[in-house]
């Protein structure tokens, strides 16, 4: 080949080899590229930002181990470094992770803070007390999938097809998720079931189930105060009058209460199913969620 020919067709390959770049929502290599950076309260939501932005960001999760809690969570000088040089801030909201507000503040963050519980919506029931736990709750899930595109999308529009379509991708796996829903519902609906913490109610209320869990009970446990002698009486008879059909628990908040009544569950025959807080390792957002509800799902069909 001709050096002439040689150089035209070594221009046209790099022509496309740019095009097809730019059509995959890459940056020009017109200097180094810094990802965005991402810091979120726990790696729930740590995991759905890697999902959305892919390649262009850089995720810390401030809580990534079964151990640690986030209502008690102590947060150190490593996170507020991390906060104070985040492009975008994802928290809980509602009480959840109130660490996140004292470091947004000490770290004089100016990043784009995304709220779940305030993205959903939700608010507490006349009386009640707010379930913070919007994480189980698909459409507050797909509302925050939603905010993420667009201020990822605004922080770095060059890739802005690329967060559009990993958006686009995650929604749908959030649709296969209410299907399943769906399909426990029409089988299950209005079943009793137990709860130690209010953790999964927005999934298992999802799925047509009906709490009958002692308020004060679940209350109690939550928030590690110990539970009334009477409230106990009245929630392991429950499981003795076989009033509800499935027993769903927290595994990372297990106190003696909690211990006695997954004995009283087993001892009457009532499935029992286990929920955390935090992804299991090695899941992510998705495969929890599915697993979750397909757990709920065998345990419901082996009840009479």
């Amino acid at each position: 080949m001709s050096p002439l020919r040689l150089s035209a067709a070594l221009a046209l390959t790099l022509s496309l080899a740019t095009a097809a770049l730019a059509a995959c929502g890459a940056r020009p290599a017109t200097g180094p590229y810094r990802r965005l950076s991402i810091v979120a309260s726990t790696d729930v939501y740590g995991d759905i930002a890697r999902e959305i932005g892919g390649s262009a960001v850089d995720v810390r999760s401030l809580i990534s181990s079964p151990n640690q809690d986030p209502h008690a969570y102590e947060a150190n000088g490593h996170d507020e470094l991390a906060i104070a040089k985040a492009d975008v801030v994802i928290k809980n909201g509602g009480g959840y992770d109130d660490f996140m507000d004292t470091l947004l503040a000490s770290a004089g963050s100016k990043a784009p803070t995304l709220d779940a519980v305030q993205l959903s919506g939700k608010s507490a029931a006349s009386g009640g007390q707010l379930n913070e736990h919007v994480f189980y709750d698909f459409a507050t899930v797909r509302k925050l999938v939603a905010r993420l595109v667009t201020t990822l999308s605004a922080a770095d529009p060059s890739y802005r097809s690329a967060f559009a379509r990993n958006g686009v991708v995650f929604t749908a796996e959030l649709s296969a998720l209410e299907r399943t829903e769906a399909l426990i519902r029409r089988q299950s609906r209005g079943t009793g079931v137990l709860v130690t913490e209010p953790v999964p109610l927005y999934l298992l209320s999802a799925c047509g189930l009906r709490n009958r869990t002692p308020a004060p009970f679940s209350a109690a446990v939550e928030a590690g105060t110990g539970v009334p002698p009477s409230v106990l009486r009245r929630t392991l008879g429950l499981l003795a009058a076989r009033s509800v059909k499935l027993l769903v628990y927290n595994e990372q908040t297990a106190g003696p209460e909690t211990h006695q009544v997954i004995a009283a569950a087993r001892s009457h025959a009532i499935p029992i199913v286990g929920v955390t807080e935090t992804l299991p390792p090695g899941r992510t957002y998705v495969a929890w969620m599915t697993r979750n509800l397909a757990a709920v799902r065998a345990a419901l069909s082996t009840t009479v």
